[in-house]
């Protein structure tokens, strides 16, 4: 068990900085836009809320790939305060105990909360690239991350949750190891995409 809610303060920070003309700019998720980025977080972050609850429903029983992200209208606002409720409910010592669902897939809740945090981080990260903000990682929240994509093995790579493995040096800094394994290039920028 550990604190998510560092990591979600620093997704919310982020989204508050976007400006409605980065809405329709790339990102490091093939195909999304910043726009289509904020509306996964947003389902990312009340699905993984209602996991921490141990609800089963449309909220984590849907794939990710069984939806479009859609961007709330009043999404400045609604994005933080449901990344503010993941948080909260991932300090429950109960989510983190037995089985619960997310993504369609049952799941212990030690490894879902595994899974929370790397999304937080992977988009947090994502999002400061793609609107050109500074991210300042999690500690902890990024350790899990990293140790989260490092055991997906190669066949469940299929572009979905993440790409092939970006080779980065050993020695390089936890974050760009961590993106790395998660399919995504340390160095991209929104130009040379």
């Amino acid at each position: 068990m550990f604190d998510l809610t560092s990591a979600t303060d620093e997704l919310a920070r982020l989204v508050r900085g976007v400006s409605d003309d980065q809405l329709s700019a790339p990102t490091p998720c093939p195909a999304l836009t910043v726009g289509e980025v904020l509306g996964h977080v947003h389902g990312l972050s009340i699905a993984f809320r209602d996991a921490a609850a141990k609800i089963d429903g449309p909220t984590t029983r849907t794939a990710p790939t069984d939806s479009t992200p859609q961007l709330p209208a009043d999404w400045r606002a609604a994005i933080p305060q449901a990344l503010t409720e993941l948080g909260a409910a991932w300090r429950s010592p109960e989510a983190w105990t037995g089985m619960t669902a997310a993504g369609g897939s049952d799941l212990p809740g030690e490894i879902t909360g595994a899974i929370a945090a790397n999304e937080v981080t992977i988009h947090a990260w994502d999002l400061a690239v793609a609107t050109d903000q500074d991210f300042h990682p999690c500690p902890v929240a990024l350790e899990h991350s990293y140790g989260f994509c490092a055991a997906t093995p190669d066949d469940q790579r299929d572009g979905g949750l993440f790409g092939p493995v970006v080779p980065v040096p050993s020695d390089a800094p936890l974050l760009d190891r961590t993106l790395g394994v998660a399919g995504r290039n340390p160095h991209w920028t929104p130009s040379g995409h």
